[in-house]
């Protein structure tokens, strides 16, 4: 244990952000050198982006275009979001964002318990479309009496942000010996706020932007020039389908491009061999500094890597074995052995009730586990299958909450061995919805036409 030496008490929650920890990296133990990580997901909002929304926001003030009782209106991915909604809450402001459609439903989740309005927008469209998150932020904010459009890819408060705290921060965190510093490319902000500082410090330090494939920042840094249409891609929070006017190219002493399972593969890697549950823009940026120093080792590097955000909002997506899976970032599951126990550690091999139990009980159990249907074993040990619609249909045509689930209709299931080829099992799931998974004649857990759909990449796959 570290000796204990508490920060100060504050007033509020603004004041703890940044002065975030710089940890070693050991995932990096093959190459010369030293790389940390500059964990943001410290902030009290999870991210880096705590820091934008003090200077936006302050800024906008200072300029007269945010008033009290004002609207703060953004497009985000949602780490800005969140970092605005704090202020929001400190300084009595409405917060409403345009978030894309790609973007995690916990970050959503995570900005509408913080008080804001969220309207969601199609990511696979062009940024002049008017159903694009930028054309909907603008609008929205030209509809909205005494708002304020924060603009963070065009505003100068972002990168002023990190070139008055980020940037200090690394300088002082590693007594000026800093070699490298190495962040994804996105709004621009971050890494050209804090090149700017540690550049002005020492002119030699080399800053290595990471961008994901699909982006055109990469492109734009090599070339200087736009033709190259944006491509989709999964990682959140990181890369464009425009030119920011925050991204100082200048700045930036070489880009390395970095695919989505590249990322996943060190977001999970950072878990699992450092402690660190972070989100996947930290894979990326993480990916491309192992790229980056493949090709050039050097003994005596200092590298500090930026990690932007907690990997919390992403257990449903990047830490999920079945979407990983679904989406080819995983190797495709072959045989009904390896399919019910891959499901072990989200649920319960079998979810059960008896004909005896009620209608309340089936409920519950469904809410609990967000299943969509539950076992149901009779009296001579025959089991039946009772479904989520089965379930919501008596609660809405106003049966009473004790009515037997032996009164419910039911549904026979089919059995098989745990042996069976997998596409058999394909096959049979055309006709039922379940088959319970049995081995030497006892159940032992079920396969859903749902699990076969989370372990096919659809896109690429006629199943």
């Amino acid at each position: 244990m570290n000796e204990v030496n508490p920060p100060k008490a504050v007033e509020s929650i603004v004041e703890t952000i940044g002065n975030t920890p710089m940890v070693k990296l050991h995932t990096f133990s093959d190459l010369k050198g030293k790389y940390y990580a500059k964990l943001e997901s410290f902030n009290p909002g999870g991210s880096s982006k705590d820091r934008i929304g003090i200077t936006i926001v302050e800024q906008a003030e200072k300029e007269g275009l945010l008033k009290p009782g004002g609207t703060i209106i953004e497009a985000t991915s949602g780490n800005t979001g969140l970092g605005l909604a704090l202020l929001g809450i400190k300084k009595g402001y409405n917060v409403i964002l345009i978030m894309p459609d790609k973007m995690s439903p916990a970050k959503m989740n995570v900005v509408k318990a913080m008080g804001c309005e969220v309207i969601v927008c199609p990511t696979e469209v062009e940024p002049d479309d008017p159903r694009s998150y930028y054309s909907v932020a603008k609008k929205v904010a030209k509809d909205t009496p005494g708002s304020f459009y924060a603009n963070q890819y065009h505003n100068d408060a972002n990168p002023l942000a990190h070139y008055l705290s980020t940037g200090p921060e690394i300088w002082k965190q590693t007594q000026g010996k800093i070699t490298h510093f190495i962040a994804g490319l996105g709004t621009g902000g971050t890494i050209s706020g804090t090149a700017k500082f540690l550049k002005e410090k020492n002119p030699d330090i080399k800053i290595i932007g990471v961008d994901p494939l699909g982006s055109i920042l990469a492109h734009f840094h090599r070339t200087k020039n736009t033709d190259i249409d944006a491509k989709g891609y999964k990682v959140e929070g990181v890369g464009e389908d425009i030119i920011p006017s925050n991204v100082d190219f200048d700045l930036i002493d070489h880009v390395v491009t970095v695919t989505d399972k590249e990322s996943f593969d060190w977001t999970w890697r950072l878990a699992r061999e450092d402690g660190m549950l972070v989100g996947g823009s930290s894979g990326l940026a993480v990916a491309g500094a192992n790229l980056y120093f493949e090709d050039n080792q050097q003994d005596e590097v200092l590298t500090v890597i930026l990690l932007p955000d907690t990997g919390e909002r992403y257990i449903d997506k990047i830490f999920s074995e079945a979407w990983l899976r679904s989406n080819g970032f995983l190797e495709k599951i072959t045989t009904l052995k390896e399919l019910v126990f891959s499901k072990a550690a989200n649920l319960p091999p079998l979810i059960t009730l008896s004909t005896q139990d009620t209608l309340i009980d089936a409920y519950d159990k469904i809410d609990k586990f967000k299943i969509n249907q539950v076992l149901i074993e009779t009296k001579d040990k025959y089991i039946q299958l009772l479904t989520k619609s089965v379930v919501y249909n008596a609660l809405l045509s106003d049966q009473p909450h004790n009515t037997k689930i032996g009164k419910l209709e039911l549904i026979d299931v089919n059995f098989m061995d745990i042996e069976t080829d997998y596409t058999i099992a394909k096959v049979a799931l055309v006709e039922k919805e379940v088959i319970i998974i049995t081995r030497s004649e006892s159940p032992i857990g079920i396969i859903t036409r749902q699990d076969l759909i989370d372990n096919t990449n659809i896109r690429e796959s006629d199943l």
